[in-house]
């Protein structure tokens, strides 16, 4: 069976700039490709192109960090074989953290930690999946609709408010959601606020 490739916008090594790893270093495997498109992005670069690479060239590339957690993220990772991937990580040894949107229904049951940040739609399975639902929050947002999201609360799984671009009307609103709702959280944008990847 030929083994898959990978198409990867970048590998950075960082720190863990959103929800509840915040200030965690980590690397960052960014895939390309994401059919969601959404204007506000701040990735938008990853939207399409990526190096195309194999197993061992994206492990090769890993070992050059002394972090073993692997945060992969996009793009949209599961528009690729994210499973395959995850198996690939997990078998080197890596801790594996998933950033998705959660538009498509994937098995991340070998994942270490999964963010679902819906933005059009979302599969419920992967809100139902994730350790952390993270939602985007500007002056545009339904606050009626965001509130469904707080149904998929458990033990398990945290609702995060994270203001669009550190705008700080953003923060403002963000802030007053969380009081009205104590069990959700606020995820600011520290790399940005630290200007750093």
């Amino acid at each position: 069976m030929p083994q898959p490739l990978w198409k990867v916008s970048e590998i950075f090594y960082s720190i863990q700039g959103e929800g509840k790893h915040t200030g965690m270093p980590a690397v960052f495997l960014r895939l390309a490709g994401c059919s969601m498109g959404c204007t506000w992005c701040d990735t938008k670069y990853a939207f399409s192109a990526g190096k195309e690479m194999n197993n061992l060239e994206v492990l090769v590339a890993l070992s050059h960090y002394p972090c073993k957690t692997v945060v992969v993220t996009g793009g949209e990772p599961t528009e690729q074989d994210l499973p395959a991937l995850i198996s690939v990580l997990k078998s080197a040894g890596h801790v594996v953290h998933i950033e998705t949107n959660g538009a498509n229904d994937c098995d991340v049951s070998k994942a270490d930690f999964v963010c679902v940040s819906p933005k059009k739609y979302v599969s419920e399975n992967m809100l139902k999946k994730a350790d952390v639902i993270k939602l985007v929050v500007n002056e545009q947002t339904d606050l009626e609709d965001l509130k469904k999201y707080y149904n998929y609360e458990n033990e398990k799984t945290t609702v995060y408010l994270q203001p669009e671009s550190n705008k700080e009307e953003n923060i403002a609103l963000c802030v007053k959601l969380v009081k009205e709702h104590p069990s959700a959280r606020l995820s600011v944008q520290l790399h940005k606020l630290i200007n750093i990847k």
